[in-house]
């Protein structure tokens, strides 16, 4: 099941980055990063074309209080957003209905790209979520084209669980994996649901 999870003020410190929640003068940071083209593509969504844009999805995630920003430790300046969201197919996937877990979602900035740091910010993220909150898993998943993804994801422990058709917010469909990752400090046994689409017990 989907654990609740709000920041509520937490902090995160890793070798590079602090992960914080979103504030309001994090907005020129923030559209500077998220209206390149391709950033935001990448993880299904349109780069944002105005500060407009910008400022009506960063006070969503003011209100909402489940997206971290990610910080450079050096100079404070936004680099990029990491959310802790619902799943989804939560009444259809069994396996999950006596845990408690959430899905991760992450972008970064193209100018720190190839450079360790996301991987650096969700195992930063992973520790929080499975040491202090206490979850028995979690899911990421990546569109097929975006190797970059993938690769942050097996870095972190992420395995293969389920290829599926996701939908993108561009209104398009694209092949893409889910991934999970099992709570490594509790004893978990899954039976899974849904065999069409499980691809988990074949790694």
């Amino acid at each position: 099941m989907n654990a609740n999870y709000k920041i509520n003020g937490t902090v995160i410190e890793t070798e590079r980055v602090i992960l914080r929640p979103f504030k309001a003068s994090d907005l020129a940071d923030f559209f500077e990063y998220a209206s390149v083209e391709g950033v935001g593509e990448m993880a299904g969504w349109c780069h944002h074309e105005s500060m407009d844009k910008s400022k009506e999805i960063l006070d969503r995630f003011i209100s909402e209080d489940k997206t971290f920003a990610i910080t450079l430790k050096e100079s404070g300046k936004v680099i990029g957003s990491i959310g802790v969201e619902k799943y989804g197919m939560e009444e259809k996937l069994s396996e999950f209905f006596e845990l408690s877990g959430r899905e991760i979602g992450f972008v970064l900035s193209k100018d720190y790209w190839g450079q360790g740091i996301m991987a650096e910010a969700v195992n930063g993220l992973i520790g929080h979520l499975f040491n202090k909150i206490g979850l028995d898993f979690l899911l990421c998943g990546y569109y097929d084209f975006n190797a970059q993804s993938k690769r942050v994801q097996e870095k972190c422990g992420f395995k293969p669980y389920r290829a599926l058709m996701m939908d993108t917010r561009l209104g398009t469909k694209e092949k893409g994996t889910l991934n999970l990752l099992l709570n490594p400090n509790k004893d978990i046994t899954l039976k899974f649901s849904h065999p069409e689409t499980l691809i988990y017990d074949k790694q």
